[in-house]
């Protein structure tokens, strides 16, 4: 059974023409099979609408259906859109336009033009130093590319490719239709020569006339400093070679960088947790510090507390985009000793004995900073 044609449409009987267009145009976009590709009964769809509207449009074939339904128009000789090709419904209503700027924008049929090639991800892996310094590696990938037996025009070494006898080389081919509503004039691209005006009578042995390869490619990549994880770095036309002299796609380089083993990155600076024992940080001490240049020594005030941090400037990363560095932060990590021997828990416990509180004093926090300011 036939659905109603203004059910299919979704419009009330009393729609005026302007109406009826306007909805089978929104209609025709949503479910135009070129939109719906994953849709098995997309083209389906788009014949039943289109079906509708040439009935509804129609002020004489509208009548008939108003009166008599779909019987009526069966009687008049109406023929449905099923036994139709999809490209000859869409030209009969909308002329070659579409298949260039028309209502769909660019869905069709049209004649095929150059496409540009895939892109191309390749993963990358940094040490810490090497994202802060900059470096050039080479990566390797696979692509394709453009045959080099037939420098890409898909004819055997020493032949060539021929005009299309089809379409003469125009591309396109057109045919003239007759059917109970009207002829359809219909162009489209031509089958023999995929719309390219030319054919391969001798294909290249080497990509068996396609002009395509599957090629390994090595190609160095500048990586700039301060570059971080997950990045990627963009490489125009390094890519695959396009279809039908189209543009190459680009490469596009990933960047993972290993985890240091001694330093933490946080976007442009470093953190480095520094082991600190009771005694350094009572007494004081000139440590090692590791940067990314190279150890530096770090003086360790008497009296240091358990998270103070240190910061030493400029010794992060540097900054991707303009100039400077940022930080590298030390924080201090204090090691409490363990598994004490009598005479050093004797020592510990003499020690504890000649101290007071003013040797614990807690540095002024911000409230007490606050009152003080305040008194």
């Amino acid at each position: 059974m036939k659905r109603d044609y203004y059910e299919t449409l979704g419009v009330p009987r009393s729609a005026g023409e302007k109406e009826i267009k306007k909805a089978f145009r929104t209609l025709a976009r949503q479910i135009h099979p070129d939109v719906n590709k994953s849709d098995p009964e997309a083209e389906s769809k788009f014949k039943e609408a289109a079906e509708a509207y040439e009935v509804l449009s129609n002020p004489e074939t509208r009548a008939t259906y108003d009166r008599y339904g779909h019987e009526g128009l069966k009687r008049g000789g109406f023929q449905d859109f099923s036994q139709f090709s999809f490209e000859d419904i869409i030209r009969s209503f909308f002329g070659d336009a579409i298949f260039g700027e028309g209502m769909f924008g660019g869905f069709g049929f049209g004649q095929p033009g150059p496409a540009k090639g895939q892109d191309v991800a390749v993963p990358v892996e940094l040490t810490l130093e090497e994202a802060a310094h900059g470096v050039k590696r080479e990566v390797e990938f696979d692509a394709v590319d453009r045959c080099g037996e037939c420098e890409g025009t898909g004819a055997a070494p020493g032949t060539t490719r021929t005009t299309c006898p089809a379409c003469q080389g125009a591309g396109q081919v057109q045919t003239v239709r007759r059917t109970a509503f009207g002829q359809f004039v219909s162009r489209g691209p031509c089958r023999d020569c995929r719309g390219e005006g030319t054919r391969v009578e001798k294909p290249c042995p080497e990509c068996k006339g396609r002009g395509l390869v599957i090629a390994h490619k090595q190609i160095e990549v500048e990586i700039p400093a301060g570059i971080a994880e997950g990045q990627s770095i963009r490489m125009l036309e390094k890519g695959s070679a396009g279809d039908r002299g189209g543009r190459r796609g680009d490469l596009y380089v990933q960047v993972a960088v290993k985890p240091h083993d001694q330093l933490v990155r946080d976007d442009s600076d470093l953190i480095y947790h520094l082991p600190l024992t009771v005694v350094d940080a009572a007494i004081g001490a000139r440590l090692p510090v590791p940067t990314l240049d190279g150890e530096e020594e770090l003086e360790i005030k008497p009296g240091t507390q358990p998270g103070e941090v240190k910061v030493l400037k400029g010794k992060g990363m540097p900054y991707l985009r303009g100039r400077g560095h940022g930080d590298l932060k030390v924080i201090m990590d204090m090691m409490v000793p363990r598994n004490l021997s009598a005479e050093q828990k004797k020592l510990l416990k003499e020690f504890a004995a000649t101290t007071s509180e003013k040797n614990y004093t807690r540095d002024e926090g911000l409230f007490e900073k606050i009152r003080a300011a305040f008194r």
